[in-house]
């Protein structure tokens, strides 16, 4: 297999620490755990529209697991005030403090960045130039463009049309299994992180890479 021309980054989660995004929960009433729920089910309702020919954007379906999630629950504020002011905490994420020196490593190595989301580019913008690496991205890509949210094949070959390449010539660098497992059935090379150390599931295609922190990733690259 050829080595690696373009390192394609998920965002949410991998890039971007969303640890904060609890906080914003229980600032309106709602119990931290239900951070996870609720990011779990828009992904869901996501993945469930693609499967079915149909695409939302990330920022709707957020918005309405929401709503349905709070509905009922004592909150300090009114629903719709409560919906804004979570997912406005997604403008104030910050990356991991391992992603900084992982994405120059990768530049310096002689490799293009570039990202493939299931939310905005808008964000993902942000986020780089609140870190100072906006510029060590070729690319801020989004899956809004490609009509299909990852993992179908569909994103991940949009982001190989777009960056001129092969998706051999792509290596997907994510948290999520599941997009690892979608990056390689659409002929990606893969890498995970597995910041937490949990277990990889045995029902997804293994990652070519696992990593626990993005600094370690050019080198292994390098040895290919």
């Amino acid at each position: 297999m050829s080595k690696a021309k373009v390192v394609v980054f998920d965002v949410n989660e991998t890039l971007s620490d969303m640890a904060p995004m609890r906080d914003r929960f229980t600032e309106i009433g709602a119990p931290e755990l239900m951070a996870n729920v609720w990011f779990a089910s828009l992904l869901r309702d996501g993945f469930a529209l693609t499967a079915a020919g149909a695409t939302e954007r990330f920022a709707t379906l957020g918005a309405g697991a929401l709503r349905v999630l709070l509905s009922g629950l004592p909150l300090n504020r009114d629903l719709g005030a409560a919906v804004e002011h979570v997912l406005s905490g997604f403008m104030d994420l910050r990356v991991h403090l391992d992603v900084p020196e992982g994405v120059r490593a990768l530049t310096a190595a002689g490799l293009r960045l570039v990202t493939l989301t299931n939310g905005s580019s808008e964000v993902a913008e942000r986020l780089f130039l609140a870190a100072g690496i906006r510029e060590e991205f070729d690319r801020l890509l989004s899956v809004d463009d490609a009509g299909a949210w990852k993992p179908a094949p569909r994103a991940y070959h949009y982001a190989a049309e777009i960056c001129g390449v092969d998706a051999g010539d792509m290596l997907l660098v994510a948290v999520h299994p599941w997009d690892i497992d979608g990056a390689a059935r659409a002929g990606l090379r893969t890498a995970w992180i597995n910041r937490d150390g949990r277990p990889y599931p045995d029902y997804f295609t293994d990652p070519d890479q696992t990593i626990t922190a993005l600094p370690g990733l050019a080198d292994r690259l390098l040895g290919d």
